[in-house]
């Protein structure tokens, strides 16, 4: 092993262990080399393996500072150091909702049930969980066919097989310019080379479309864009429409966070005959709970099916059958309603704690866009934010090319308890107001 990556290793652990915490500040960069008897050059090399494994965020002239660890669940705001408050990822599950889930489960508890559930099934599923996955997942007056319905075990499943049967291997997927990470390391694995695509403050742009092309197909989100919380607006997504049927190009829409808006039709509605629309119930009802749906074009089916099987991407016939009794018995429906009312509740308490700063979203939500006032750069923010326990995401995750990132953070809103939210809110906002030179190691 390289002795670089044996340095790593060691740092690595230390982080691992708690012995250097998150928000702390690593040697600068020569003094490391020093102290280690290594050249500067491999300490460089140490620095950038720390920051590729996603343990360290950094800038020059501020320093490098270890990266949120894992964190705990715990609600309270936590002491300098230890991140508590998980603004990083979105995972919206309300007291309520594990019993809901439960009663809808006990049918399948029964040997008959149980037994049946077992067995394997492939990427169409069954006909009583393609009729209840048209009928729960239709939006504004749209409303998949279900013969066009198939299933994945994720949504991120959901998103690989749709790129895997439209884009092969080395040809180009038209992204947003700021995209949901896991596109990138999808992309990575399936050889397909990522375009990004210029955006406004409504979304893509259909210039940016016609400028990039060629291209095989392209992946977007309309509806509460992940990570800048917008909604295309109804003109946007006609334009688009009418731009990727000029240009032959298909599309990928993500609907994963579209049941916040259920009001709002998908853009497939626009262009059913070259939309595929992806979805899942992560989100919808929890993260341990996942199916993943795909709403494919007319005629299209054998494709995208060849393409979940070869991926080994299918979804377990288990999950299958829990997600149609919760579809069909109004469980799911139920869930959801009450998370578009604590969306929106969590989307006031963003905007009391955080007025006068540049921040957007879609007030429903689950997520928004922080445009950090000077002089905050987003990663020394993100380290800063850390020290008080609080994680958050730079805008660098989510960018696509080696281009310029803005001084943005996202902040999932979804994890922690309103009231812990608005503490950290306040927190963060407390620490915007000041410089980076305020905010060293304690």
């Amino acid at each position: 092993m390289d002795d670089y990556r044996v340095i790593a290793d060691e740092l690595a652990a230390d982080i691992a262990a708690g012995r250097l915490r998150p928000g702390d500040r690593l040697l600068p960069l020569r003094r490391f080399a020093r102290n280690r008897r290594i050249a500067s050059s491999t300490a460089a090399r140490v620095y950038r393996e720390l920051s590729r494994r996603g343990l360290t965020v950094g800038e020059v002239g501020r320093g490098t500072f270890v990266r949120t660890a894992a964190l705990s669940a715990e609600p309270a705001l936590a002491e300098p150091g230890e991140a508590r408050i998980d603004l990083e990822m979105n995972f919206p599950v309300l007291p309520e909702h594990p019993a809901l889930l439960a009663k809808s489960l006990e049918h399948l508890l029964r040997p008959d049930a149980l037994a049946a559930a077992l067995r394997p099934v492939g990427a169409v599923g069954t006909a009583a969980a393609r009729q209840a996955a048209a009928a729960h997942l239709a939006r504004g007056d749209w409303a998949p066919d279900p013969g066009q319905l198939l299933f994945a075990g994720n949504g991120r499943q959901a998103v690989a097989a749709a790129i895997a049967a439209l884009v092969p291997a080395g040809e180009r997927l038209g992204v947003e310019a700021l995209t949901y990470p896991v596109v990138k390391g999808i992309a990575a694995r399936l050889g397909v080379t990522l375009v990004p695509l210029a955006m406004d403050e409504h979304g893509l742009t259909a210039e940016a479309l016609r400028t990039a092309a060629p291209l095989r197909a392209v992946y977007l989100q309309p509806a509460l864009h992940n990570p800048l919380g917008i909604t295309m607006p109804a003109r946007r997504r006609a334009e688009l429409a009418t731009v990727l049927r000029e240009l032959g190009i298909p599309a990928i829409e993500d609907a994963i966070y579209g049941f916040l808006r259920n009001d709002l039709p998908p853009f497939a509605a626009l262009a059913p005959e070259r939309t595929v629309v992806v979805d899942s119930l992560s989100k919808r009802l929890a993260p341990g709970l996942s199916l993943g749906f795909l709403t494919v074009p007319e005629g299209t089916a054998h494709d995208f099916a060849t393409a979940l099987r070869s991926g080994t991407w299918t979804a377990p016939h288990f999950a299958l059958d829990a997600a149609t009794r919760w579809m069909a018995d109004g469980t799911a429906a139920t869930i959801e309603a009450t998370k578009r009312d604590d969306a929106a509740a969590r989307q006031r308490i963003v905007a009391e704690k955080l007025a006068g700063f540049s921040v957007r979203a879609d007030p429903q939500a689950y997520h928004c866009w922080w445009e950090l006032p000077d002089p905050w750069r987003a990663d020394t923010f993100v380290a800063a934010a850390a020290r008080r326990g609080i994680a958050v995401t730079p805008s660098g995750a989510f960018a696509v090319g080696p281009g310029h990132t803005p001084n943005a953070v996202r902040l999932a809103l979804a994890s922690p308890p309103r009231d812990a939210l608005a503490d950290a809110l306040g927190v963060l906002a407390e620490l915007a107001q000041g410089t980076p030179e305020d905010t060293g190691p304690e």
